[in-house]
Formats: structure tokens, C-alpha cells, sequence
């Protein structure tokens, strides 16, 4: 293990590999944070469950436009640079909401405020999310393509770690420190995240790259030519496409047919305009995506999984109040239950990588879907309380859930992972892998506003639960819903990524 990080360190620099693993574990210690606003909603600003669930939803949005923030960073640079100035700009507005959270009650006492920051604060660590997945690509495609593979592994390491750490300490701080001390414990993590993105060296990119962007708009080919357009952007690391990417650059660097041009543009009074440049490069972004994106392969597949969360109403929420509120469950046993989700999570992964990655997608996600039916069927005897009659207590059906709801998630994760590998053409891999990610996680939001508005029909509420098991209901039907629509799924597709 300490030969392998010594090999890394070597390989990317210490000051790289520290602010990976920086990034990533804040991302999985997040849950530190969150619980602490879950409470805030629910005990201070005494918000019902769907309205909570509606103040996540729109807080959560900006992790569903990720393609925009990669091509801004690649089309349009900040002093001849595109990744370190737009991770600065993310760390910033990662760390001011919490700052104001921390410090002024007023904030913290209107939910609008609330919306508003935690908006913000999730568009700093999204955006931070892509570029320092742009920076992870463009590292390796630098020759190092042999540690592709460690470094993705190392920030889901750095990520899992941070995430049990969070669940383990969101509890304790929640049962021992105010709120506001807790929003200013997390705000240190991007204070140091900040101060870290000073120690890594970015080489400016001059005009090279704005004038190839030009040349490959006037002819919009969908080709390997947009080498550097958000390759990038959050390849969500369980998917390694950067060989094939240095191939491609490789090719592109041998063709001296631009050069005349890339000269030009870089003098003051010729060419085109610096601001006609950044036009012409997020056009070309723009209609390379699309080009992709209307192939009915495509547009079928990334269909199927946004009308899996559309379909299904997300009761999270409303089971948070319940848990806590009827049940009276602790937040450290709840920091418990996170912490076992994790390693669900893991066990999941694995299952998935020893079983199932020969079988057919559709089989694959067909019994997920049944499977997270059957887990609908653990909230419906934990509301009715059947379990108290066979001897079983709420915490442990509380645990075994957790385990399995983020075990069957993640067998349902991987196809998914898998199959936008397979069906993103040469070339933009990146970022149309980033808009697939996009796709699912604004499904993801949908669903949420779904759950909130259904939880408000049924009259739900803080301390009224009466209906919470007719809802239970309508969710374990809808969870059946995507399955008559697996036709849409590449029928011969399997879980290896081609």
C-alpha cells in the first residue's frame, strides 16, 4: 500500500495527489454537514417533510447541469488557464454559504435563504467535481497512462473513507455541538481546499487550444478532434476512457496543417476575436453533443434511466421524519445506519464485478428494480410495525435496509456506469459521459419533487403519519414501472464495458 502511494507520488507530484484525495474526501465527509441541515429544516425551521424534500430538490440541481461547467472551463480559460482558476472559483462558493450559515441566524432561520446557499454551495462542489476530474484525465493522458486506473482508485478510497468518517461524526456533532458550530467545522475543509489548489502548477494554454476549437467548428466533425472538451468533465470514476483519448491527441498533434492558423490567432489585430473564439468553441461543444446525443441507441438507453427516477417517488425525506420523530431515533444511530450503507455500497460493487458483469443488462437492472421493490416492502413493515410482533427492533430493520437499499442502488449504478461506456463514440467521451451523468441525476431531482408532491397529497406531515404507509404503497408499485420499460435497454448489451 505505501509502495503504491510512494509510485503516485512519483508519478503525479505530491501537491496533485494531496489535492485529489482533498477533494474527494470532503465530497464523501459532505454527509457530516447535510444531516446537521437535514435537522435544521426539521427541528428549527419546522419544515413539513415534503417542503424539506422540495428545499433538497432544488438545492441538489446543479449536480444535474455538470456538462456546463467542463465546457466553460474548456472553451473559455481565465488567464490562459482552465482548470486551476474555475476550481478556485469552486472552492470559493463551496465555502462561503457554509461561512454564512455558521455565522449569521438569519440565514439560517428562512428557508429561502437556506435554498439559496445550499444552492450555491452545491454549484461550487459540482463545478469542483468536473474540473478536478478534467485535471485527473488530462494527468494521465500526460504519459501516465499506466496509473489510469490508481488514481481513480485512490480518490473512490479517499471518497468512501470521507464518507464513513462523516456518518460516524454527523451523529456525535449533532448530539453534542449547535448547528451553527457544525456548518463552521465543515467550512475548514474547503478553506483547505482552497489553500491547496495555490500549491499545483498549471501551465497556461496560450491560443493553441481556442484556435483548434475554431478550426473544428467551421467543419463540425464528430471526430476525435475535441480532445480537450470536458473529457474530463466527471468521468464519475468508474470509468476510464483515457487511453483511447491519448490515441486521438496523439494523431491530432501529428496534423501541422492548423499551424499557419494558430499563429494568426494569437496576434492582437488578426483573426478572429477572442470573444468569436470562445463563441466558436462552445458551438462546436454544443453541436458535437447533440450529434451524439439524437442516436436512438443513445437517446433510448439515457431515457430508460431518467423515467426510472421520474417514475418513482423518492419518501426519503418523509421516512427521515419518521425515523426521528416516531421512531425516535438518535442521529449517531442514523450516522450508524449511514456508515453501514457504505460498506453496502461496497459489497455491491462487488457483487456486481464477481457475478453479474457476464449477465445481460436488462436482466441486471430487472432485478434491481425487483429488488428495490422488495426493500419497499422492509419501510411498509417498519410503518406498520409488524416487526415489533416477530421480535425484531426498528434499529436493526433500520440497518439491514440501509445495507441493502445501497447495495441493490449500486448494482443498478453499475449498468448504468457500463452502458453509457459503451454507447459514448470516440472523441467526446468526456463530456457526453458527463451530460449521461447529468441525465440521471436530474432524473434523480424529479423524482424528489415527485416524492415531495406526493407526500403533500397524502397530507404527511410532522407528527401525522397516518398515510405514510398508503405512500409506501404507491412507491413499491412504481418501482415496478421501469421494468416494463427495459425494451428501451440495448437488448444484447452486457455488464462488460466493449
Amino acid at each position: 500500500m505505501i509502495e503504491w502511494i510512494k509510485q503516485l507520488k512519483t508519478a503525479f507530484g505530491l501537491a496533485f495527489l494531496w489535492l485529489v484525495c482533498l477533494i474527494y474526501f470532503t465530497q464523501g465527509f459532505r454527509s457530516f454537514v447535510w444531516t446537521a441541515v437535514s435537522y435544521q429544516m426539521k427541528d428549527r425551521l419546522k419544515l413539513s417533510p415534503s417542503a424539506s424534500q422540495f428545499v433538497f430538490s432544488i438545492a441538489f440541481f446543479p449536480w444535474s447541469i455538470k456538462p456546463i461547467y467542463g465546457i466553460l472551463s474548456d472553451c473559455i480559460p481565465i488567464k490562459g488557464k482552465k482548470r486551476i482558476p474555475y476550481l478556485v472559483i469552486a472552492t470559493v462558493m463551496s465555502l462561503v454559504p457554509w461561512l454564512i450559515l455558521g455565522v449569521n441566524e438569519t440565514s439560517r432561520s428562512s428557508m429561502w435563504h437556506l435554498i439559496i446557499l445550499l444552492t450555491v454551495q452545491n454549484l461550487g462542489s459540482a463545478m469542483a467535481d468536473v474540473v478536478i476530474d478534467a485535471m485527473i484525465a488530462e494527468a494521465v493522458r500526460c504519459e501516465k497512462a499506466l496509473f489510469a486506473g490508481d488514481l481513480q482508485s485512490i480518490s473512490w478510497l479517499a471518497m468512501a473513507f470521507g464518507g464513513v468518517c462523516g456518518s460516524l461524526l454527523g451523529g456525535y456533532a449533532l448530539a453534542n455541538l449547535e448547528i451553527d458550530i457544525i456548518f463552521l467545522l465543515f467550512s475548514a475543509l474547503p478553506a483547505v481546499q482552497l489553500f491547496s489548489c495555490g500549491l499545483v502548477q498549471e501551465n497556461p494554454i496560450g491560443g493553441e487550444l481556442l484556435s483548434e476549437f475554431s478550426n473544428l467548428s467551421d467543419s463540425h466533425l464528430l471526430n476525435g478532434k475535441t480532445n480537450n472538451l470536458d473529457e474530463d468533465s466527471s468521468l464519475e470514476k468508474k470509468s476510464n476512457f483515457g487511453a483511447r483519448k491519448r490515441k486521438k491527441s496523439k494523431k491530432k498533434s501529428k496534423k501541422t496543417q492548423f499551424m499557419p492558423r494558430k499563429v494568426e490567432t494569437q496576434s492582437p489585430g488578426k483573426g478572429k476575436s477572442l470573444a468569436l473564439q470562445w463563441f466558436l468553441s462552445l458551438k462546436d461543444a454544443t453541436y458535437s453533443l447533440c450529434c451524439a446525443f439524437k442516436q436512438p441507441i443513445i437517446l433510448r438507453s439515457m431515457a430508460w434511466f431518467f423515467l426510472a427516477h421520474v417514475t418513482v417517488p423518492n419518501l426519503s425525506t418523509v421516512m427521515f421524519y419518521y425515523q426521528t420523530e416516531f421512531l425516535k431515533l438518535e442521529a449517531s444511530f442514523l450516522g450508524t445506519a449511514r456508515v453501514v450503507g457504505w460498506l453496502g455500497l461496497m459489497i455491491g460493487t462487488f457483487t456486481y464485478n464477481q457475478y453479474l458483469k457476464k449477465m445481460k443488462l436488462r436482466r441486471i437492472l430487472m432485478l434491481a428494480h425487483i429488488g428495490l421493490a422488495f426493500l419497499n416492502l422492509f419501510d411498509i413493515v417498519l410503518v406498520s410495525q409488524t416487526n415489533v410482533a416477530f421480535g425484531v427492533s426498528d434499529k436493526n430493520l433500520v440497518l439491514c435496509g440501509s445495507a441493502l437499499s445501497d447495495a441493490i442502488n449500486q448494482l443498478k449504478f453499475m449498468p448504468f456506469l457500463i452502458l453509457s461506456g459503451q454507447l459514448c463514440p470516440p472523441g467526446i467521451e468526456g463530456t457526453l459521459f458527463a451530460l449521461f451523468m447529468s441525465i440521471n441525476n436530474f432524473g434523480s431531482t424529479v423524482g424528489s419533487f415527485a416524492g415531495a408532491g406526493l407526500a403533500s397529497i397524502l397530507n404527511i406531515s410532522s407528527g401525522s403519519f397516518d398515510n405514510l404507509l398508503l405512500g409506501i404503497t404507491i412507491q413499491l408499485f412504481c418501482t415496478l414501472i421501469p421494468i416494463m420499460l427495459l425494451f428501451l435497454i440495448p437488448k444484447e448489451a452486457t455488464g462488460i464495458a466493449s
